[in-house]
C-alpha cells in the first residue's frame, strides 16, 4: 500500500457543497469550487477537522428535527465540535530544577574539593571516593523529573470565538445568513413564549442559551408556563442570578408550580433546594441536567473552568447528591445545558411541566414530583454521529468513533468557557 505524501498519490477531495465535486486542493482555491464556479464558507484543511459546510447543515438538519425546531448559535458550537477535553487540577510534583541545581552543585564542588585535597594528602583511594560521589549527586540531580502545578481547564476545536466568527463572517457572506434554523442568541430574540392567558407554570432556567432556545421555539407558551432566565450580559452561573430569580418568582402567584432547568453545576443542583426553601408552598421540579449522567456519559460535554466555589459536603447535604457527584462538582467540572440534543431538552421540559402542572399543591402527599429523570437512553453517544454528520474532510459519512458529542453559557471574547 502506498504511503501518504508518495508521488502519483492523489490529495483527499473535499466535497463542494453545490455541485459535490471532489475537489483538490488546487480546485478549491480561495473557497472557490473549480468546476461549479460556487463559493463555500468552511474549508477543513484551513479551518481544522469538521469544518465543512456539509457536515454544518447536516448536524443542524438533525438538531432541528428536519426544521421543526430553531437552535441558538451556542448550541450549534457545542453540536459541532470535533473534540473537547477537560482536566483536573494537577499539584506539582518533584523537586524543581532550581531547587535541585542549589543544592547538588555546592555538594559537588565541596566533594570534589576534598577529591583534589585528598589526592594531594591523604590516601588515593579517599580521594577517588570523593570524585566518584560528587559525579554521583550531579547524576541524580540530572535524573530527577519534575512535574509543574496544572490548573483546571477545557480545550475545544473549535474554540468559541473562532466558531462564532466563522458563523458570522465566512458562513453569512456566504449564504448571506446564518444556516436555516439557527438563531444568533448574542442578539434580542422575538418572545412568542408569553402564554395567551394567566400562567399555569413558571420554568425557571439558568442558561441564557437555553431560555433563548424555549422561548424561539414557543415552548411555555405551547405549555402555559413563563420562563424565567437570565440575560446575555448577565452570565448564567453567576451567584447573583439566584436572587434576582427568587424576587422574579414571588411576582407570580405562589401556587404556581415551577421546574428547575440548570446546568449539571454546583449553581445549578442548588436551585431547586433554594427554591424549595424559599417558596415552601410551591411545588417544585428539578428538570437540571443530572450530574450522574453528565459525568458517564459518552456524548455529555464535561468543562473544567475553575475550581467551584462550594465544597462536596455542602452539594451532598443540601443537594442530595451521590458522593462521587459530589466530588466531580467541587473539584471543579460541569457540564452545560445547551450541549445536549435540542429534541431531547425540548422532550425533558415538555414532561417536566407536564409533571409539575399535574401535581398537586405542596404538602399533600404526591404533590412534589422532586427530580425528573432524563431519558438516558434517547442521548445519542455521539450528537454528530446521530446527524450523520459528513466526516471531517467533507467526504462520506462518519461514524463519529472517538469524537465526544457537545455547553457553558455563552462567553463574549473568549475561547471556551
Amino acid at each position: 500500500m502506498a504511503r501518504s505524501g508518495l508521488p502519483g498519490r492523489r490529495e483527499a477531495g473535499v466535497i463542494c457543497p453545490h455541485c459535490a465535486a471532489s475537489l483538490t486542493g488546487k480546485e478549491r482555491a480561495g473557497r472557490v469550487c473549480g468546476p461549479c464556479g460556487r463559493r463555500f464558507a468552511l474549508d477543513p484543511a484551513v479551518d481544522g477537522k469538521g469544518a465543512h459546510d456539509i457536515r454544518i447543515r447536516r448536524i443542524v438538519e438533525h438538531a432541528t428535527g428536519q426544521g421543526r425546531l430553531r437552535i441558538t448559535l451556542h448550541q450549534l458550537w457545542y453540536l459541532s465540535l470535533s473534540h473537547h477535553e477537560a482536566w483536573p487540577p494537577r499539584p506539582a510534583h518533584g523537586v524543581p530544577p532550581r531547587v535541585r541545581r542549589l543544592v547538588a552543585w555546592p555538594v559537588a564542588v565541596v566533594l570534589l574539593g576534598c577529591a583534589v585535597l585528598g589526592t594531594a594528602r591523604g590516601p588515593a583511594l579517599l580521594a577517588w571516593a570523593a570524585a566518584g560521589a560528587a559525579f554521583l549527586v550531579l547524576a541524580v540531580a540530572s535524573s530527577m523529573r519534575h512535574r509543574p502545578a496544572r490548573r483546571a481547564g477545557f480545550a475545544a476545536v473549535p474554540d468559541s470565538t473562532t466558531f462564532y466568527r466563522r458563523m458570522a463572517d465566512g458562513w453569512t457572506d456566504v449564504y448571506g445568513g446564518l444556516p436555516d434554523g439557527v438563531v444568533d442568541d448574542e442578539y434580542p430574540l422575538p418572545d412568542p413564549s408569553v402564554p395567551s392567558g394567566r400562567p399555569e407554570a413558571v420554568i425557571l432556567c439558568t442558561d441564557s442559551s437555553v431560555g433563548a432556545f424555549l422561548r424561539i421555539n414557543g415552548i411555555p407558551a405551547r405549555l402555559g408556563a413563563v420562563v424565567i432566565a437570565p440575560g446575555e450580559e448577565d452570565g448564567a452561573r453567576e451567584a447573583g442570578f439566584v436572587a434576582d430569580a427568587l424576587r422574579e418568582l414571588a411576582r407570580h402567584r405562589g401556587t404556581l408550580p415551577v421546574v428547575v432547568v440548570h446546568d449539571a453545576e454546583p449553581l445549578g443542583v442548588l436551585m431547586a433546594p433554594l427554591v424549595r426553601a424559599a417558596h415552601p408552598g410551591r411545588t417544585v421540579v428539578d428538570a437540571g441536567l443530572p450530574v450522574a449522567v453528565a459525568r458517564s456519559r459518552p456524548g455529555a460535554v464535561v468543562l473544567a473552568p475553575h475550581g467551584s466555589a462550594v465544597g462536596a459536603h455542602e452539594l451532598r447535604t443540601v443537594a442530595s447528591l451521590s458522593e462521587p457527584d459530589a466530588a466531580w462538582l467541587a473539584e471543579g467540572f460541569w457540564s452545560p445545558l445547551a450541549a445536549v440534543p435540542p429534541q431531547l431538552l425540548e422532550s425533558v421540559v415538555v414532561r417536566a411541566v407536564e409533571r409539575a402542572r399535574s401535581a398537586g399543591p405542596a404538602g399533600t402527599g404526591d404533590a412534589d414530583p422532586g427530580f425528573l429523570a432524563w431519558p438516558a437512553e434517547q442521548w445519542p453517544a455521539d450528537a454528530c454521529a446521530a446527524a450523520g454528520a459528513a466526516r471531517s474532510d467533507g467526504g462520506a459519512p462518519d461514524t463519529g468513533r472517538g469524537r465526544t458529542g457537545p455547553g457553558a453559557s455563552r462567553k463574549k471574547g473568549g475561547g471556551a468557557p
